[in-house]
């Protein structure tokens, strides 16, 4: 028997942001102003960390792997987005529109993880203080890391894999600004159970119980600091772990918002909207969150700033 011929999709057209005309250099600015500072803000961060020795603690070494996934993450999305704002749309080849939502995966996997291993540090220098050294050395940070970068670079393989064994024919027009999940399907016209299954697995192995593990860590610290005796006490304890607090509480915010909210009956406008705070603003956002809410980066960057100036004096 003849199979039937189908012409399959080797092309991509990203519609984006569907601006005004008089307003695609203004929104184009703010996507570019968007970009530099989550890049310079972020590389900020990492450098720091890395070559300032008052930074060399687990905490900031998990910070710079934090700000390492929003440099990846604004990397893959933004420059192909500004060039969606100006040109109304961007064309990718279908292995390139994977490649994008593989590191797309990568850098939300990983931002998931390095929360909860904070979180977790957070609980041992505040619950288990005498036992924090010994737990959370040198040897233990270096093995999470690679663990953490180890998992997130192999295991959303298998969304690229799983997606390019599905026939895709018909329209070829993703009215998105980036290769997301849910439009990628869309265009597909195999049977994609097996793809909601493995995305419904993997999404509560690598978010429903990160999440889990942070809400019981913060549940564990706030008994503690109430335990405090003096206000003074429970606000310097509070102070090392609400800039985190912040962060997960938007990320996982901003992320609920999309996937959770039913998409039922929203415009992609819509949902164009509510993707932007997970994967444009908390990039740009954190380490604004944790540079203006932590003592010892604020010194630290002044201290770098009156390097500077002396300089140029």
């Amino acid at each position: 028997m003849e199979k039937k011929n189908v012409s399959r999709i080797t092309t991509i057209h990203l519609l984006g942001f569907q601006s005004p005309e008089n307003l695609t250099f203004l929104v184009f600015f703010l996507f570019l102003i968007t970009y530099c500072f989550t890049l310079s803000g972020n590389a900020l961060i990492t450098i720091l960390v890395a070559y300032n020795k008052a930074l060399h603690t687990p905490m900031y070494f998990f910070l710079s792997q934090l700000s390492l996934s929003d440099i990846v993450l604004a990397s893959d999305l933004l420059p192909n987005m500004l060039h969606t704002v100006l040109k109304k749309e961007a064309i990718l080849s279908f292995s390139g529109c994977l490649s994008q939502f593989y590191f797309f995966c990568v850098a939300e996997i990983l931002e998931s993880l390095l929360l909860t291993v904070m979180s977790y540090d957070r609980y041992l220098a505040i619950c288990k203080p005498l036992h924090y050294s010994s737990i959370m050395n040198h040897q233990c940070c270096f093995i999470i890391i690679v663990t953490c970068w180890t998992s997130i670079i192999l295991i959303p393989l298998v969304y690229p894999i799983i997606i390019s064994k599905l026939q895709f024919c018909g329209s070829n027009i993703i009215d998105h600004f980036f290769c997301d999940l849910d439009p990628i399907l869309k265009l597909s016209c195999s049977n994609i159970a097996i793809v909601q299954l493995v995305v419904t697995l993997l999404s509560v192995l690598f978010a429903v119980i990160p999440f889990f593990i942070i809400m019981v860590s913060y549940v564990y610290i706030i008994f503690t600091i109430l335990e405090i005796p003096s206000l003074t006490g429970r606000q310097k304890v509070f102070s090392t772990c609400s800039s985190q607090l912040a962060v997960v509480f938007m990320y996982y915010g901003t992320t609920a918002c999309v996937y959770m909210v039913p998409s039922k009956g929203q415009s992609w406008n819509i949902s164009n909207l509510l993707s932007l705070p997970y994967t444009v603003v908390t990039p740009l956002m954190n380490p604004i969150i944790y540079t203006l809410r932590n003592k010892d980066l604020k010194r630290v960057v002044k201290k770098v700033f009156n390097k500077l100036i002396d300089l140029n004096l």
